[in-house]
């Protein structure tokens, strides 16, 4: 069973779902496993919990 694991910032539902079918869908394409061999994790972190660069991801966001 292969895992894919990915960590980011929080973000919506149908954004998750997306990611999840094109994730799966590359590992199919160079794997040739069957999508249904692949698990798929999403980790996901406030904003506040990541760091770029020695500043969070909101204070990166709010420097735009």
């Amino acid at each position: 069973m292969p895992v894919i694991t990915i960590k980011m910032k929080k973000t919506q539902a149908e954004k998750k779902k997306e990611l999840i079918e094109k994730l799966t869908s590359a590992a199919v394409e160079v794997t040739n496993a069957p999508a249904n061999a692949f698990t798929v994790f999403i980790e996901e972190y406030e904003p506040d919990s990541i760091g770029i660069g020695g500043q969070t991801l909101i204070e990166k966001l709010s420097n735009k």
